[in-house]
């Protein structure tokens, strides 16, 4: 599995700043948006380009864009709608899936209560959304939602991620790559 811890200064400068016991509710909003955007930049730089040609003030101009990729941001309810504006900053063509799961306190399996999966997702690459992986449930019922739907690749931002969460996410879907 694909693991990348985001060692940015800036990445790390905001995630010292959310563990401040003092910050208040508008702070932490923004530094969450603001880290999913860093995040989500680090989780999209290997989108592949192709060159085309435009028009440009000089005359014909060869330049690079986004080689068709089409991408649904999938945030986890309720934690995950905080990264969203910012990750929508980056990439506002995004399409949104929205998945909700609670925790059974008899079985303490995900169950989900909500789950809104934009269309035509085999022609879709999904970004997960969710501040905190802990112990992978969650995240690991949101990736089996998105793979029966036919998703194609699949990859989450994490603003933390527990090595337990990891080791059972690596375990049950190898091929998802993580991002914190």
């Amino acid at each position: 599995m694909k693991t990348v811890e985001v060692r940015h200064p800036l990445v790390q400068h905001k995630i010292g700043l959310l563990r401040n016991a003092s910050l208040n509710t508008k702070d932490f909003r923004e530094l969450v948006t603001e880290l999913g955007t860093l995040l989500a930049y680090e989780a999209t730089a290997d989108l592949e380009l192709t060159a085309e040609t435009m028009p440009g003030w000089a005359g014909p101009v060869q330049v690079k864009k986004i080689a068709g990729a089409k991408i649904t941001l999938v945030p986890i309810l309720r934690a995950g709608l905080g990264m969203l504006p910012g990750v929508l900053a980056l990439i506002p063509t995004a399409r949104v899936s929205v998945v909700g799961l609670q925790r059974d306190e008899e079985t303490l399996q995900p169950v989900p209560y909500f789950e809104r999966l934009t269309g035509r997702l085999e022609e879709r690459d999904a970004l997960i959304l969710d501040p905190m992986l802990a112990t992978g449930g969650t995240l690991i019922a949101t990736i089996d939602m998105l793979k029966r739907a036919g998703c194609r690749r699949i990859r989450g931002i994490f603003l933390v991620a527990a090595p337990e969460g990891l080791a059972a996410l690596e375990k049950i879907h190898p091929d998802v790559e993580v991002y914190t």
